[in-house]
């Protein structure tokens, strides 16, 4: 077992990171650092370019193989030639630079809940991805943040990324959620509060007892919308949740010791939220911010409800609103999508009947793929639809025409909208 001690010298979960990570005595905000990369991801949409820069550099093979990470998540299975050329480019480069972390259709999933799922991810690490929501790993303690995909490809080529040293934000939640809130209406809360630049290039460091009784998957879709606020990065302290977590997922462990932030660091901003306070809520286009509560936009009605993406595609996502679709009928009027986030997912789903409920409310069910998040297939909208979805954005166009809509909402309230037609609180229906 690999052992990490931090420094305690008045800082931050994410400054200790990069001052461990980097070498430097104590890594302060606006510092540049070069960090030694843990694990570096490409995708099938970000990786052909990574690909292509990277045989530019000309060093011929990857830093480390089982470092790298590549997975064919967005477009798959394939939905044209472009989409399957890209694949194929991924999957001769896996076989020539021998990586391993490489999962082909049957085995693959949403990348963002793959890799923690196949215990990549560990407390401690430093990660960077050609996608914006790698900061979905900060959930597990990990310095976690997007990149560009020539970015990438240096990374790939070398094994290191400079950084500059973020200032830190507090985000304390305190409290019990009421039935049927989610983390996903915490952070929803959270960003229509401080705006879809309220963070930018901070990290965003989530704490609290609310959190602290949230399981692993809730704090990753946390952490995964900390760049919807413009957040570096995305980060919970490190505790048994997620050594539980980790250790039932690999015996390839890091121990970390004094992974926390001190009592005496400094925070650029402080803010505390009461869970009590918190109801489901939605954020209404074209931004993650427009956040209201749901029981205040029953007037919009919605054409499709999706259930899936990296931010809730999660196992617990599907069992929430199986919970609420269980002897129900979707509306007529409405089609609903779920997409497992992986094929592990997808088999428990299975095994605990709630594929079965969502079949038999009329719903249908997908492979695990991105597809419609980002309007690449299996959902795509036409002009003047409406869309609520678990997914992470709702930018003009994001799943499709630039004339439909899309509302972000928890699985909970998907499921309950997909039951009647129109934004609804589920805590109306059950």
């Amino acid at each position: 077992m690999e052992r990490r001690v931090f420094q305690r010298d008045g800082m931050t979960i994410v400054e200790k990171l990069l001052s461990w990570s980097s070498g430097a005595e104590r890594a302060r905000p606006g510092m540049i650092v070069e960090s030694r990369l843990d694990l570096v991801l490409v995708n099938d949409v970000t990786g052909p370019l990574a690909i292509e820069q990277f045989r530019k550099i000309g060093v011929g093979r990857v830093f480390d193989p089982s470092r790298i990470a590549l997975v064919m998540d967005h477009y798959a299975p394939n939905k044209d030639v472009q989409s399957a050329a890209q694949s194929k480019m991924l999957r001769e480069f896996a076989r020539e630079m021998g990586i391993k972390s490489f999962w082909e259709i049957g085995r693959c999933g949403i990348e963002h809940v793959l890799l923690p799922e196949e215990g990549l991810v560990k407390p401690g690490m430093i990660i960077v991805g050609a996608d914006s929501h790698t900061c979905t790993y900060g959930a597990l303690g990990a310095f976690a943040t997007g990149i560009g995909s020539t970015e990438a490809a240096v990374a790939m080529a070398t094994g290191k990324c400079w950084f500059r040293v973020p200032e830190s934000q507090s985000y304390r939640i305190d409290g019990r959620l009421d039935r049927y809130v989610t983390s996903k209406d915490v952070i929803l809360t959270i960003i229509g509060r401080i705006g879809v630049e309220g963070a930018s290039y901070m990290s965003m460091e989530f704490s609290g007892s609310t959190v602290e009784a949230m399981s692993l998957d809730s704090r990753a879709t946390m952490c995964n919308m900390a760049i919807e606020a413009g957040a570096k990065c995305g980060i919970v302290e490190p505790d048994e949740v997620t050594r539980r977590y980790v250790s039932e997922r690999t015996a390839d462990l890091i121990e970390v010791e004094n992974l926390f932030s001190d009592e005496d660091c400094r925070y650029a901003a402080t803010f505390e939220f009461a869970a009590g306070e918190i109801e489901p809520v939605v954020a209404l286009p074209p931004l993650p911010s427009n956040c209201v509560p749901a029981a205040e936009a029953s007037n919009v009605k919605v054409d499709q409800a999706f259930l899936g993406s990296c931010t809730n595609g999660k196992l617990e996502d599907l069992a929430l609103a199986a919970e609420i679709l269980k002897g129900e009928t979707i509306h007529p009027n409405v089609r609903m999508i779920v997409i497992p986030a992986t094929w592990r997912v997808y088999r428990e789903a299975m095994e605990k009947g709630y594929l079965s409920i969502f079949l038999d409310a009329g719903a249908c069910i997908s492979c695990p793929t991105c597809g419609p998040c980002l309007g690449g297939h299996m959902g795509v909208l036409a002009d003047g639809e409406r869309c609520i979805s678990s997914t992470n954005r709702n930018f003009v166009g994001r799943m499709g025409s630039p004339r439909s809509e899309v509302y972000l909402a928890s699985p909970a309230t998907v499921a309950a909208s997909a039951i009647t037609g129109h934004v609804t609180d589920p805590r109306t229906i059950r």
